[in-house]
């Protein structure tokens, strides 16, 4: 099964992207109660990097500035990326390997193009193991069959 639509506009609607020259302060105005991850993009819109709240906290913790502190110099490079061709399967065994919340969907010039969430993943397995249930349901009691 691959992602919904539903699913995808809300990734769509998730992303917030910086360029690759912002300042790490720009990126810490950017997050918020409902954005965890920022995507950090080179001039041709292509995915470089992700900046977390967890990675502007670390570097204030150790007494790094944020104002003059080039947000690529904080982000994270060993990117880990979904595609929304990609089944929910893959996908969530991605994110459970890998212990992330949150993925960035790129298409296939690696430009992003959603946010996905752990949250999103369990619903969509969720919904699928409930239309699985439907149908060996219909299939036992030979609705549609002849």
């Amino acid at each position: 099964m691959v992602l919904s639509d539903e699913t995808l506009s809300a990734a769509r609607e998730r992303l917030v992207t910086i360029p690759d020259d912002a300042t790490l302060l720009d990126a810490a105005g950017r997050l918020s109660a409902g954005i965890d991850l920022i995507a950090v993009c080179n001039s041709a819109n292509t995915l470089v990097g992700v900046i977390s709240k967890t990675d502007v906290v670390s570097h204030i913790s150790v007494g790094g500035e944020i104002s003059g502190t080039a947000a690529s110099s904080v982000m994270s490079r060993d990117l880990v990326v979904c595609r929304a061709k990609d089944s929910v399967e893959k996908i969530s065994k991605l994110l459970r390997d890998r212990g992330l919340k949150n993925l960035p969907i790129v298409d296939d010039s690696g430009r992003p193009v959603g946010l996905l969430t752990a949250r999103d993943m369990l619903r969509s397995l969720l919904l699928n193991a409930e239309y699985d249930e439907a149908q060996l349901i219909d299939y036992v009691k030979g609705v549609g069959y002849r």
